[in-house]
């Protein structure tokens, strides 16, 4: 079998990378015009209330004009009115309670012991009065119908026979129990409660409500409601430049629009509207890619990073397409500013914000009211970004989305006063979507956390976790290593402070100081700062193995934040605090004591890498200051700023800072932040 050489191995790694690259950027595309809605897109832009700045608007045809929702809405209730709620009446209902009246008449009668020939007087009566109820009906009313009182007209099927009467013509119940009290009063000689009781228990409803036939009469006639008045001729004006556009003509518009989208569908050619899609959202995504590629090219060339950003964008853009076909309520409910903070949060402020504007710049397409929902989104993206530019606490996330809701109202304010030209014509509910839009804005939160652990990236909102004390490691070296605990402490204040003034990542500055030696937690005794007996280890051992167990914590650190996952980015503190640099005090000692003797440098020299960014460059001379400031017997200013300046002169000759991206103006504000910090923790006065 050939076996390929490693250049070629890592030559076709890199062809396959670009290639996956290549399809997941062909994919997202695809997604996204799959995803979005497919009908051509009207060209003009209205609102009531607004001038109309484009040419003259003549009609190129024929079209209905709509009826606002209001008018079908009344025309539906009219409709409705008109339906009579239908009853069918059941005749046997009738026969055969008055036949159960007789028989419980005769039961009843000999139970009672009274005289036989008045029973027939009884019957008469009780038969009487039944006819003449069931003969008039017995309705039971349905709720339904009753919001305009308990008197309107019925429709009563009788064998496929309708008539129509007034429920205050028919029985219920209780009024058919009365009317039967109020004749039998005019009998005398009878025992009223008696058949009263005997004819009450005989009242049953005969007009029965049928919903099903009374439903599908009401869905018919609101089936058949027209949705349109009037035309718009071909040739017709259908706004002049220069007008108002009126409540009437806005409704032309509405239905020049609705007439454009359906010919549009029914003629318009499919394959060219999606092209159109294609070439839109094509440019937009590579407009994103060639920013990666110019200006972050770490990121380009990561694969897993691209795909993440990629996912975002296309997650976003098809919520925004499926609320468009489910036709939510106000598309504004979407909370639009989660794609910033994510990519804020995992990324940069340049690329969050870069990448929101073409967001908002796709989603604005398929919008009514681009403009408006463009500067919406884009106002609220720019101070979600701008109120997490710092993250160093977990409740800035609730402080930005206050000040986010603030920017949505701000903005509500003023398109309302353009729009409505009065503050009680202000319509409040109109916010509520804004206001949603901003709670959900929140769920960003549980979403970094999960693509943090799918694409193995780390952002500000762990490293805080990190930092803080209580950690597993950090409260391991504060107890086993109480002097590197300190050590660290310091070395973090001191580092966080200058890169804030040179400008880099101040958090991940001090997450990577507090964690920088926690090798020496196997070793503690063997460095000084946790000596406080008296008693060097070192004086019983040769000088190299003094200076491997030395050398060593910087690997023992490396398994450690390992096996505690720490992330890379963190690890890489460990990594390069020392760099390639010797120790000097070992080797010199080597050297003053065996003269004659030849030994390797690389015993004692740190095997790297040297720091390869601001934030490692000034964690390395942090700690080599801090540390070598412990030696200073009586430190004042003088001897202060000496040390900085050498420690400063020693790393830049050992080429330690070479890949560190820092410059020689960088250099000059670290050792003044580094001279003045150094001085307040000795409690040096400075002479004034």
């Amino acid at each position: 079998m050939v076996q390929l050489s490693t250049s070629r191995q890592k030559a076709l790694l890199r062809k396959y990378a670009r290639n996956i690259k290549y399809l997941m950027i062909l994919a997202s595309i695809c997604v996204i015009v799959m995803a979005l809605p497919k009908q051509a897109q009207f060209r003009y832009e209205f609102e009531k209330g607004r001038i109309w700045n484009q040419k003259d608007l003549v009609s190129p045809y024929n079209f209905a004009i709509l009826k606002t929702p209001e008018e079908i809405q009344n025309d539906r209730k009219a409709a409705l009115a008109s339906i009579t709620p239908i009853y069918r009446l059941e005749e046997q209902t009738g026969r055969d309670q008055i036949e159960g009246f007789r028989n419980d008449l005769e039961v009843k009668w000999r139970g009672a012991g009274l005289d036989d020939k008045l029973k027939e007087d009884y019957i008469t009566i009780g038969n009487k009065l039944l006819f003449e109820v069931y003969g008039r009906g017995i309705i039971k009313l349905n709720t339904k119908h009753q919001q305009g009182g308990e008197n309107y007209t019925v429709t009563v099927l009788n064998n496929n026979i309708a008539t129509d009467k007034n429920t205050n013509d028919l029985y219920t119940k209780e009024k058919a129990l009365a009317y039967c009290e109020q004749e039998l009063n005019k009998n005398k000689g009878i025992d009223k409660t008696f058949l009263l009781d005997l004819i009450s228990d005989r009242l049953q409803t005969n007009l029965n409500y049928d919903d099903r036939l009374t439903t599908k009469l009401e869905k018919e006639v609101v089936d058949n409601l027209s949705i349109t008045r009037g035309m718009v001729q071909a040739g017709e004006v259908i706004i002049a430049k220069g007008s108002v556009v009126s409540d009437e003509v806005f409704q032309k518009l509405q239905s020049y629009k609705k007439a454009f989208e359906d010919n549009a569908r029914v003629k318009g050619n499919f394959n060219i509207v999606l092209f159109g899609r294609f070439l839109l959202v094509s440019l937009a995504i590579s407009l994103i890619m060639v920013f990666l590629y110019l200006f972050r090219r770490d990121i380009y060339v990561d694969n897993r990073l691209v795909g993440l950003i990629l996912m975002v964008i296309t997650a976003m853009l098809a919520t925004l397409s499926l609320a468009i076909k489910l036709q939510i309520p106000n598309l504004y409910y979407i909370p639009y500013c989660i794609v910033p903070i994510i990519i804020r949060i995992l990324f940069d402020t340049r690329l969050a914000l870069y990448i929101h504007l073409l967001v908002v710049l796709i989603a604005g397409f398929f919008v009514p009211n681009s403009f408006e929902f463009a500067y919406y989104e884009i106002t609220a993206g720019m101070v979600a970004i701008y109120t997490i530019k710092n993250l160093i606490r977990r409740e800035q996330f609730l402080i930005s989305a206050i000040i986010i809701m603030s920017c949505y109202f701000v903005a509500f304010l003023g398109i309302s006063f353009i729009r409505e030209g009065s503050l009680s014509n202000i319509d409040w509910v109109d916010f509520v979507p804004f206001a949603v839009s901003v709670l959900l804005t929140l769920l960003a939160y549980p979403l970094i956390y999960a693509f943090e652990k799918v694409f193995g990236l780390t952002s500000d909102i762990t490293l805080i976790e990190l930092t803080n004390t209580n950690a597993p490691l950090l409260r391991e070296m504060a107890f086993t290593a109480p002097g590197t605990f300190q050590h660290s402490l310091q070395v973090a204040n001191l580092a966080e402070n200058a890169i804030y003034s040179i400008g880099g990542n101040a958090l991940l500055v001090r997450a990577g100081a507090l964690y920088h030696d926690i090798g020496k937690i196997e070793n503690p005794l063997f460095f000084i700062e946790n000596q406080i007996s008296g008693f060097n280890p070192h004086d019983k051992l040769p000088y190299e193995e003094s200076a491997q167990i030395i050398i060593r914590h910087v690997s023992k650190g490396v398994d450690m934040a390992r096996k505690a996952n720490l992330p890379d980015m963190v690890i890489d503190f460990i990594r390069t605090h020392h760099g390639n640099t010797r120790v000097d005090y070992f080797y010199q000692s080597f050297l003053k004591n065996f003269p004659e003797k030849f030994i390797d440098e690389n015993i004692f020299r740190y095997p790297g890498p040297i720091p390869f960014s601001k934030e490692t460059g000034v964690l390395m001379l942090a700690d080599s200051v801090e540390a070598a400031s412990r030696s200073l017997k009586e430190p004042d200013q003088k001897s202060i700023s000496d040390l900085v300046d050498r420690i400063v002169k020693y790393k830049l000759d050992q080429d330690q800072l070479k890949d560190s991206d820092i410059t020689l103006k960088d250099i000059e504000t670290i050792k003044t932040i580094f001279k003045r910090m150094l001085m307040s923790i000795y409690h040096v006065r400075i002479d004034y």
